[in-house]
C-alpha cells in the first residue's frame, strides 16, 4: 500500500502533517521517536543476550517434567462439573 504512494501524494501528506502539528514541533517529535526507537532496539539486544544466556546456562538434558492433569472444563460458576480428565464423575445422577 505505501509502495503505491505518487510522489504528489507524499508530499500532501508530509503538508497536511506540517499543518496539523507545526513546524517547531516535528523536530522535537522526530527527536522523541528517535530516541524511543533507539531505547527500543537496545532492550531487544538486551532480551536477547539474556535468554542466550539462559539457555547456555541450562544443562544439554533436562529431566521430563510431568504435566498438570488436564482438567475438562464447566460452564462459569459451575463447579460441580469440573473434573480432571481420566477420573470418573461422582457426582449422584438421578
Amino acid at each position: 500500500m505505501i509502495g503505491n504512494l505518487k510522489p504528489l501524494e507524499i508530499l500532501l501528506i508530509i503538508a497536511v502533517i506540517v499543518l496539523l502539528f507545526g513546524a517547531k514541533k516535528l523536530p522535537e517529535m522526530a527527536r522523541s521517536l528517535g530516541k524511543s526507537a533507539r531505547i527500543l532496539k537496545s532492550e531487544a539486544k538486551a532480551m536477547k543476550s539474556e535468554s542466550a544466556a539462559e539457555d547456555a546456562a541450562r544443562p544439554a538434558d533436562p529431566a521430563p517434567q510431568q504435566a498438570a492433569p488436564r482438567t475438562i472444563k464447566a460452564a462459569p460458576g459451575d463447579v460441580t462439573s469440573s473434573r480432571p480428565v481420566g477420573e470418573p464423575n461422582h457426582t449422584a445422577q438421578g
